[in-house]
């Protein structure tokens, strides 16, 4: 069983076996939540762009990358309950 040290930093590296079966690399992010058992689940966080569309209704000449940042953690949040 796979398993990582908890740095000064609180960080850990997530074993490669983990990695691979997460289908992570670097640079992605992923997610730890709480099951109703309390068990923590460990999962990437990633959403497809087909996925946002249609969230950003009407026309609109650009949006801020808080606005895209926003619209992203709504549809993990949705996707999560």
């Amino acid at each position: 069983m796979p398993t990582a040290t908890v740095t000064s930093k609180g960080q850990i590296t997530l074993p490669k076996e983990i990695r691979d079966s997460l289908g992570v690399h670097p640079g992605d992010r992923v997610l730890f939540w709480r099951n109703p058992q309390g068990q923590v689940i460990v999962e990437p966080e990633t959403v497809s762009l087909m996925s946002l569309k249609g969230m950003l209704k009407g026309k609109r000449k650009g949006v801020t990358v808080e606005e895209m940042n926003e619209a992203v953690a709504e549809a993990v949040a949705e996707a999560h309950s």
